[in-house]
């Protein structure tokens, strides 16, 4: 039986936003098809923060911001900046769109500049604005800020038939930028805790249905008790679900010391999920 709760007292978020504090992960992609062999890192050593921002912002309001970019090398790095389109299907599957999307808001961002070199182990601000439309409907605008290195690393690899290659690879960091205008937020609805499978495994699954006008996510962990007794908890996948989506979350599984732990079916489930506007209550037995 599942049953919401009333909402958890709401969490404090300014104009600015709540932003993650965690750097952004180093992407690296390659011009060809082949199976990297062993070979030197690329030079391409940059990290930025916040990974992600959270913003709000009415029709008519401009909203300057900062990134923190960090060149955590030896080598000066020379930087490429753009904004990029994505999309996120509800099976999960990433896409990066360099063209704009029906409805993109990249328009209204204008970035402080197109390039940039940064000094071995240094750090600097790296501001952008973004310039809402006073004729903007209530909605969520979402865009990526790309950081990419200039210079393309050469890194060796083997092509099908065994043969060494040198292939052109760079990097890129994606800094993910939400912006909520006119007061739109997410409706959270929790449709089901079960088991799924995901990637070939059984896994405990939470599936959830967004009805609002902006991303939201969940939060917290629940408590386990599984077949032999051992106390667990389940925490859910932080994935955004985007207005109109319902997706299928996976469920980690760890022991009361975070660690990664097995699972011993059945489950007997009970806590509570938390999500920006409020929380699910869950007591349920996972066969």
């Amino acid at each position: 039986m599942r049953t919401p709760c009333p909402p958890p007292r709401r969490r404090p978020l300014a104009t600015a936003a709540r932003v993650a504090t965690s750097l952004a992960a180093v992407l690296l992609w390659g011009a060809a098809t082949a199976q990297p062999a062993a070979a030197p890192a690329a030079p391409f050593e940059v990290a930025a923060s916040p990974s992600r921002l959270e913003l709000r912002a009415q029709p008519g309001q401009r909203l300057g911001q900062s990134l923190r970019i960090y060149n955590v090398g030896n080598q000066v790095s020379t930087l490429a900046f753009r904004t990029m389109d994505w999309s996120l299907a509800e099976s999960g599957e990433l896409r990066f769109h360099n063209e704009l999307l029906p409805g993109s808001c990249r328009p209204w961002v204008a970035l402080e500049r197109k390039t940039r070199q940064l000094a071995a182990r240094a750090n600097e601000p790296y501001r952008f604005q973004v310039s809402v439309p006073a004729d903007a409907p209530k909605g969520e605008c979402r865009f990526m800020i790309a950081i990419e290195g200039v210079d393309p690393a050469q890194v060796s690899a083997l092509n099908s038939g065994g043969t060494t290659l040198s292939l052109p690879v760079s990097g890129r960091i994606a800094i993910t930028v939400y912006v909520a205008v006119g007061g739109a937020k997410p409706q959270l609805e929790l449709v089901r805790v079960g088991t799924d499978s995901l990637k070939n495994q059984r896994r405990p699954v939470v599936v959830v249905r967004n009805t609002g006008d902006a991303h939201g996510r969940l939060d917290g962990a629940l408590n386990v008790r599984d077949a032999e007794g051992k106390a667990l908890e389940l925490v859910p996948e932080g994935a955004p679900v985007l207005p109109g989506q319902t997706r299928t979350l996976g469920l980690s599984v760890r022991d009361k010391e975070g660690q990664a732990a097995p699972l011993r079916f059945p489950l007997q489930v009970s806590g509570t999920l938390d999500w920006d506007e409020g929380a699910f209550k869950v007591e349920a037995t996972l066969q």
